[in-house]
């Protein structure tokens, strides 16, 4: 039976940890829109276990679990660190000092030295960017088909490369970087796309941008290594590839912890121990 549960309710997808019966940490994850699942689940299997929420829709999922208002909450960036720092002593990562990426609905961007850490910038662009525009470009309205539709997806329909702009002209900048994302759409009118071809155009604006204001936040505080956590990156293969090979082309080292989106659930049942 578990006696313990932590709850990272976010924008896109709630994330629980939790102790199996044989006092292993497990996962489950449920779409934000579904917070009735994540009653019927709590209620039917783990009724009497502690729960610990934390996430910015904490409030409104407590609404749902009726019997269980006096819940305790945990900061979302103090449970996301907590969450962090264990999954690195669990993977034995070593590392001082990283820039830390939380590529959830948007991204929300950390410094850690040692045990301390603070929130240094953000973006909107995340998970809520391939949903809503997405759902925008190609009707598609499943999270999980938008992501596994994407990895067939050619981005070289959509985006214009530097070497596109430059052609003959010596390169000032490696050929290969995007030069303009979806600008391919202006200026390669001619192509024909597939609905796995813009979504996967998407995938390389949210990639890029993310993995950039990581770089350039590794430069402003000294660090090499940056660490990509978030819901984003769960089954999501393509992204991953995106921000390590451009984090790598900037001479900075990636690194993905095993359980992308689940460390402010991690961080919340820790808490709850």
């Amino acid at each position: 039976m578990t006696t313990r549960i932590g709850i990272d309710a976010g924008g896109t997808l709630t994330k629980i940890a939790y102790w199996d019966r044989e006092n292993k940490m497990s996962f489950k994850s449920f779409l934000s829109s579904d917070f009735q699942g994540v009653r019927e689940w709590i209620e039917n299997k783990h009724s009497s276990s502690a729960i610990c929420l934390t996430g910015g829709r904490a409030e409104q999922l407590k609404k749902f679990l009726l019997s269980k208002q006096d819940l305790p909450y945990m900061v979302e960036f103090d449970a996301t660190m907590n969450g962090v720092m264990y999954q690195m002593k669990q993977e034995v990562i070593s590392s001082s000092s990283a820039i830390i990426a939380n590529i959830g609905t948007g991204t929300s961007i950390h410094i850690m030295h040692d045990k301390t850490h603070s929130r240094i910038a953000g973006s909107g662009i995340g998970g809520g960017t391939l949903l809503g525009l997405g759902m925008a470009l190609t009707g598609l309205t499943n999270y999980k088909e938008m992501i596994a539709l994407s990895k067939d997806g050619k981005r070289s329909t959509i985006d214009v490369l530097v070497s596109d702009i430059y052609k003959d002209n010596k390169l000032p900048i490696t050929g290969s970087l995007t030069a303009s994302n979806f600008g391919g759409v202006t200026l390669k009118p001619e192509q024909a796309r597939s609905c796995a071809d813009l979504l996967a155009g998407i995938q390389g604006i949210i990639g890029e941008v993310v993995a950039t204001l990581c770089i350039q936040a590794a430069e402003a505080h000294g660090v090499k290594d940056i660490i990509y956590i978030g819901s984003t990156l769960e089954e999501n293969s393509l992204l991953q590839e995106i921000i390590e090979s451009y984090t790598i082309l900037k001479n900075k080292n990636p690194i993905f912890l095993e359980k992308h989106g689940y460390s402010g659930a991690i961080g919340a049942l820790l808490e709850n121990n």
